[in-house]
């Protein structure tokens, strides 16, 4: 059945405490793209460097990182609602004091929490959507990925009409709407089943002793430094008004949305998850090579064109991350998410270092050589990633099969 499909089982038809859980997963994700458009203001508003700014990216991301091993030992202890909600409310309580920064400093600090308080909610969210959504794994890994191309392109957009009166705006929109998110997790979202077994802060790297898995992270990790160069970078290459950098990035958000909801789920099953994870990440750093050297109008074109890339990957990613393996998918999320978010902590950090270091064009170039890596990775390991038939695990969801 097409997961797609409004029919029983589908992806529209789903219980009420999985729209709730998707509909904070946008917002979640909004958090990510929300700066990007007022990057060049922050800079301005706290007579920051780029480098400095860009920071925000950096603590945001490395906190998630290191809280990816944290995040299945709390949830298997404390439950997965509970889990939720306590993301959900860190992420309020940081996106506030975020608009009251006074310094880039104070700024970056607040982004960490806020990273950490996200770690906990978007790292839960698959687990709890996949438990409870109608349709199988396949129907609930398209909802999250739609909230995630829909946050992602919303985000930018509530960037810039509300950072177009003043930077600090955005912060408080993102504390207000997890506030609702809060709520409406708290209304329709019962207490899942825990585990068996208790996950340990050790878990997550014992998953990735598993070939498939590493090889997924690794490739992944080399292919978000690509993702968060022009995520975190571009902004400041575009010098745009907020408007128009809201407006970039949300074509660019909707393209990604689509083509990792609709495109690369139908190229899947054409061409087979590898080529399709491969010849993208070529394309992108073809895309990205261009966008580094062309005028502004061949950046713009290349920046939205480059949603549609990451859209294939982000969706071909997530499934070879909770497939490959035998782990349960928390863990397997867990290690796998542990790896790869190192590199959108780093990309955003030296993108405009190397700017300095260099010129305008040589973060496209090493962004470029990253994604070929992750690419050639994708080659190498194609054995190890291919997907083995999955059987149910103590996180009770389902066989997962190529």
């Amino acid at each position: 059945m097409d997961p797609l499909d409004a029919g029983a089982g589908g992806i529209l038809r789903q219980p009420k405490a999985v729209w709730a859980t998707a509909g904070a997963s946008v917002v979640a994700f909004m958090g990510i793209g929300l700066v990007d458009p007022i990057l060049p203001s922050i800079a301005r508003g706290l007579e920051a460097t780029p480098s400095q700014v860009s920071l925000l990216f950096t603590s945001y991301f490395l906190i998630t990182a290191i809280a990816m091993l944290v995040t299945g030992f709390v949830s298997s202890r404390i439950g997965g609602r509970r889990t939720l909600l306590a993301g959900l409310a860190l992420v309020v309580v940081f996106a506030g004091l975020a608009g009251t920064s006074g310094s880039v400093g104070e700024l970056v600090g607040f982004r960490a929490g806020w990273g950490l308080g996200n770690a906990l909610f978007v790292s839960t969210a698959l687990a709890v959507i996949v438990g409870a959504a109608a349709g199988g794994s396949a129907a609930a890994i398209l909802l999250y990925e739609s909230a995630l191309g829909l946050g992602m392109a919303c985000g930018p957009l509530l960037g810039a009409l509300l950072g177009d009166a003043s930077w600090r705006y955005p912060f408080f929109g993102t504390a207000f709407l997890m506030a609702v998110g809060f709520l409406c997790i708290t209304a329709f979202l019962k207490e899942q089943p825990r585990p068996a077994r208790k996950t340990s802060l050790l878990d997550p790297l014992k998953a990735l002793g598993h070939g498939g898995l590493a090889s997924a992270a690794v490739s992944a990790f080399f292919y978000n430094y690509t993702f968060f160069t022009v995520l975190a970078f571009t902004p400041f290459v575009l010098d745009m008004t907020p408007y128009r950098s809201g407006a970039v990035f949300f074509a660019w958000g909707v393209l990604l949305a689509v083509f990792s909801v609709i495109v690369a789920p139908r190229a899947q099953a054409r061409f087979g998850s590898l080529k399709v994870l491969g010849g993208s990440l070529v394309l992108l750093a073809a895309d990205v090579l261009v966008l580094g050297y062309g005028d502004r109008a061949t950046a713009i074109v290349c920046t939205i064109l480059s949603g549609a890339f990451i859209g294939v990957n982000n969706t071909v990613y997530t499934e070879l991350a909770l497939g490959v393996s035998a782990a349960p998918r928390p863990v397997a999320s867990a290690g796998y998410n542990f790896v790869r978010w190192f590199a959108a902590a780093a990309a955003p950090y030296f993108a405009p270092k190397i700017e300095e270091w260099t010129d305008v064009h040589v973060p496209f170039v090493v962004a470029a050589v990253t994604a070929v890596v992750g690419a050639l990775v994708v080659v190498v390991r194609r054995k190890a990633l291919t997907h083995e038939p999955r059987h149910a695990t103590e996180d009770g969801v389902g066989v997962f099969a190529n």
